[in-house]
């Protein structure tokens, strides 16, 4: 048998086991589409245990995936416009996100199971396991609220849900539902699936039938054999279809005529659409392709999800007519089997296992070999390149003279432990600062959260910003003046080198003065004079609205004194745990707590995203975040902090420093420092406002220690974040309560052990910003537009 046959008739006999079920704008399925902007896309993983959902921007080049929470197992997701849910694999609970901000809200829990869902534009529609009733969420009076019966394929599009009752015939509601079930009237359906303004099913007999909007041809199927297509997928304005034979698809519509074949021979189990996008799971190994309705586009490129289930897995397996899917024990992880198809028309011929490596064509040989060949002469003359960029350097010096203009290029020369850019250049020591050669911004690829807006839009958002002269020189007699000789009454608290007091200057202003332990005493002089240089050197250069403002310095013999922008209100965390027991009312609100997040966020994101190279704090944490007069949060205290790496995805290896309770577990352990340290320290402190407990704290008097993380963590990913929110505060209100649930989750993705899977500070500007305007009232649907 020739290799091409054989791999035809593995694809068919692969197929032939599948429930090959129709999935649309809004239908219950293993992987969904929420349409809008962005557009992301969401899949239950196969073969791992919770059975969590993963998603992906359909819409970003090199975009990661990153997971939704709760982390638990579920059964399936449905997708609509701007949203997505995700049904609980026990079928008692559904969680819905929305797209744009990921907030996270549980609309369903109960007793009674939930078999499918389907998400609309606005609406929200289920049925019970049992097959009783059908039930809407977040409907308008158009659509009732809970119908007896027994329906099953249940999907939903804009302004409309229809489901097959037990006869086979097509029920509609909504304000279109008679539009769309005109077409249905004297059918028997065996599926239907919703798109927008559309819907399209397959009759018992086998063929296709479409209904509703057709502006765009997107009714009009091609013509067909009975039984030719399994799984349908609607958009917007297009239909697509999978041919049962071979699992190849077929689309129509979108505006042009005719149809087309947007992935070639590829072949798949099933296919979704919303929007103008289609995403199909492929047969060979369970992966994510996905198009647009742009024909002259022919890119199918694949989403970095990883295998998603090809069916939806059920825990009896009694209710598999024909037995389960091979292997199906696997994918579900232990805990269901997926059901094997009972269409034996499908089965007419027994065909042989599949070849486990057909050989390539001599077509596809040639274009590798070619292919080879070009990298091979490109690589050739790059090395030659490069050997001679060298040489020229090591001649005329070019490489050690030339001249770099930074943003900020401190010259810190101090001992310690050796430390490096992993895979660059070295640094002379721990408390050395080497200038980075180039001028990128860190640039962290992850895309945990999506925001919008250019480069420009983002600088407005971190607040104003600018760079400074050197900082004002005072004389060691001026500052003892100023804390009447530094007496213990002007003492307001210590820094990472010294203790810090407040004072007055001759002119009236109030600052705050940072003295340096000195003298043959310190143990450690070397390294207090090394937090010295670098926190006048970085500090000196920047100034933003959110980072502490250095007014000055002096540098008298061992004396090492900074003076700073004093702040009235003292830094979060003794608000947040205060000695005595009592909290100051304006930090008793949520929306104050989640505003003072935000500047701190944009303080830091300034650090990573616009200074050049960008900085590293290594001390983020709730003692270091300072609030002044007017309850601007700053960040404060760069004694410990470093240049970043040239990119955004390097490291520098060094020995640790920092706080405990705060540290990335990365850096504390595997002494690699990046941007994304900074991310960790912020998400323990978001932790910490939300929970009102230390970083590191003790339930009980002898009890152990516990860090806030350990604490709060696995309550936020059960959905239950309401259990360890701060009791002083009260419970938030309803427009708090989502804000709290997002800066919860976003908490969690920071403090991810694995620093690749935390979010840059971009995004979290963006979801702090989002979370402050639901505090504020500017609250949505579950949609996050409407369609025209």
């Amino acid at each position: 048998m020739r290799p091409s046959l054989a791999v035809a008739l593995a694809v068919a006999a692969t197929l032939s086991v599948f429930l090959l079920p129709a999935h649309g704008t809004g239908s219950t399925s293993t992987l969904a589409i929420a349409h809008g902007s962005p557009s992301i896309v969401c899949g239950v993983l196969a073969g791992v245990s919770p059975r969590s959902i993963q998603c992906a921007r359909a819409d970003a080049t090199g975009a990661l995936s990153f997971p939704l929470f709760p982390n638990v197992s579920f059964a399936s997701v449905s997708g609509g416009h701007g949203s997505l849910c995700g049904l609980r694999a026990d079928g008692t609970a559904f969680f819905c996100w929305d797209a744009a901000t990921l907030t996270q809200k549980r609309v369903y829990n109960d007793s009674t199971a939930i078999e499918e869902l389907a998400v609309g534009d606005v609406q929200i529609a289920g049925v019970d396991r049992n097959r009783t009733f059908v039930h809407w969420w977040r409907a308008d009076s158009a659509f009732p609220d809970k119908l007896t019966g027994s329906y099953r394929s249940l999907t939903s599009g804009r302004g409309f849900t229809c489901a097959i009752s037990t006869n086979g015939s097509v029920s509609c509601w909504g304000p279109r539902s008679g539009e769309i079930s005109v077409a249905f009237v004297n059918s028997n359906m065996s599926t239907i699936v919703a798109g927008d303004s559309h819907a399209c099913g397959i009759s018992t007999a086998g063929r296709l039938i479409c209904g509703g909007n057709n502006e765009a041809g997107q009714s009009t199927p091609p013509s067909d054999s009975a039984f030719e297509f399994g799984s349908l997928a609607l958009g917007s304005s297009h239909t697509c279809a999978v041919r049962r034979y071979n699992g190849t698809v077929v689309c129509w519509g979108g505006g042009a005529g005719g149809e087309y074949t947007p992935a070639n021979t590829t072949a798949f189990v099933f296919i979704v659409a919303g929007g103008n996008l289609t995403c199909g799971l492929t047969v060979v190994n369970f992966t994510v392709l996905c198009w647009g309705t742009n024909r002259s586009d022919a890119a199918v490129p694949a989403l970095p999800l990883p295998r998603v289930l090809p069916g939806i897995c059920t825990s009896n397996e009694s209710s598999c007519d024909c037995g389960p899917f091979p292997d199906s024990e696997t994918l579900c992880s232990g805990s269901g089997v997926i059901c094997r198809r009972c269409d034996d028309r499908l089965e007419r011929t027994s065909p042989p296992p599949p070849s486990p490596s057909p050989p390539p064509s001599t077509v596809s040989s040639k274009r590798t070999n070619k292919g080879w060949l070009a990298f091979a002469i490109v690589g050739s003359v790059g090395a030659f390149a490069g050997v001679c960029s060298i040489v020229y350097c090591a001649w005329f010096g070019v490489c050690r003279h030339k001249k770099i203009h930074n943003s900020v290029q401190p010259t810190i020369t101090a001992a310690g432990n050796g430390a490096s850019h992993a895979g660059h250049s070295s640094a002379t020591g721990a408390g050395s600062i080497v200038p980075s050669p180039t001028t990128s911004p860190s640039g962290s690829r992850s895309r945990t959260f999506w925001r919008q807006g250019s480069r420009v839009m983002r600088r407005q958002r971190s607040g104003p910003s600018s760079f400074k002269d050197r900082a004002e020189e005072f004389s060691f007699s001026e500052l003892a003046a100023a804390t009447k000789n530094f007496s213990l009454e002007t003492k307001i608290g210590a820094g990472s080198f010294g203790t810090v007091y407040k004072g007055k200057l001759p002119d009236g202003r109030e600052v705050a003065i940072k003295r340096s332990e000195s003298g043959p005493r310190t143990k450690k002089f070397q390294e207090k004079e090394s937090a010295f240089q670098s926190e006048l050197a970085f500090l000196s250069r920047l100034h933003h609205k959110h980072l502490v403002g250095l007014v000055g310095y002096c540098e008298e013999r061992e004396e090492r004194l900074l003076v700073y922008e004093y702040m009235k209100n003292g830094a979060l965390y003794d608000h947040l745990h205060p000695k005595n027991g009592d909290q100051t009312s304006v930090l008793n609100s949520w929306k104050m707590r989640i505003k003072v997040l935000l500047d701190a966020a944009r303080g830091i994101e300034y650090l990573h995203s616009y200074a050049v190279p960008p900085i590293i704090h290594r001390d983020i944490k709730s003692s270091n975040i300072l609030l002044d007069g007017n309850w601007i949060a700053r960040v404060s205290d760069f004694g410990l902090s470093l240049m970043g790496p040239e990119s955004g995805d390097g490291h520098l290896s060094m020995k640790a420093a920092g706080t405990v309770g705060y540290m990335d577990p990365e850096y504390y352990g595997l002494h690699h420092l990046t941007v994304k340290s900074d991310v960790y320290g912020l998400g323990v402190v978001m932790l910490e406002v939300l929970t009102g407990r230390r970083a590191i704290f003790k339930d009980e008097e002898g009890g152990n220690p516990t860090s806030v993380v350990d604490y709060a963590v696995p309550c936020i990913v059960a959905g239950e974040a309401s259990k360890v929110l701060d009791a002083r505060v009260g419970q938030p209100g309803p427009h708090e309560a989502e804000a709290v649930e997002l800066v919860a989750y976003t908490a969690v993705h920071c403090v991810n052990l694995e620093g690749r899977n935390r979010p840059n500070m971009t995004d979290i500007v963006a979801n702090l910003e989002s979370a402050l305007a639901l505090c504020e009232g500017s609250h949505g649907s579950i949609s996050s537009g409407s369609a025209d």
